[in-house]
């Protein structure tokens, strides 16, 4: 079993949380604020997910999260 070093932020420190403040821009990009997500499809929440999943980060040394995902589960 693998030990996993969790992180919480405190309330209202959202600087505490950058890569997520980072991951809900990226996101906005496909659905802009205010939009009504009991009308998006699940197709089109797998579609934005398979883009952002293959967008290469600077974060990352410019690889994709899918390509770290992958190389983790080939540890495995």
């Amino acid at each position: 079993m693998r030990r996993i070093q969790c992180f919480f932020a405190e309330p209202y420190r959202s600087w505490q949380r950058g890569c997520n403040k980072n991951l809900n821009g990226l996101i906005r990009q496909y659905f802009p604020k205010g939009t009504d997500f009991r009308k998006v499809t699940r197709d089109e929440l797998a579609e934005v997910e398979r883009k952002l999943n293959n967008r290469p980060r600077k974060r990352l040394g410019w690889k994709t999260p899918r390509m770290l995902f992958e190389g983790v589960e080939l540890l495995n």
